[in-house]
């Protein structure tokens, strides 16, 4: 990972009770959460909006978009 962002303490503890409602370790609970912003976020305005495009295959937004193509 090139960037590893610091969580404020009000966000640290919010993942800290999230990673215990799981069951599991907060940085697996934040992976999930990031799966999961890949349905509740428009895909389609961060693809538009997106300046990396070396990865869009591993993309959760991505993935959004094709799942949407296909119904």
């Amino acid at each position: 990972m090139a960037y590893t962002p610091e969580l404020s303490q009000k966000h640290s503890c919010t993942l800290r009770r999230v990673a215990w409602a799981l069951g599991k370790p907060m940085t697996r609970s934040l992976e999930l959460i990031f799966d999961w912003i890949g349905e509740a976020v428009d895909p389609k305005k961060v693809c538009e909006s997106c300046r990396d495009k070396s990865l869009c295959h591993e993309c959760v937004f991505h993935k959004c978009q094709e799942n949407s193509r296909a119904t």
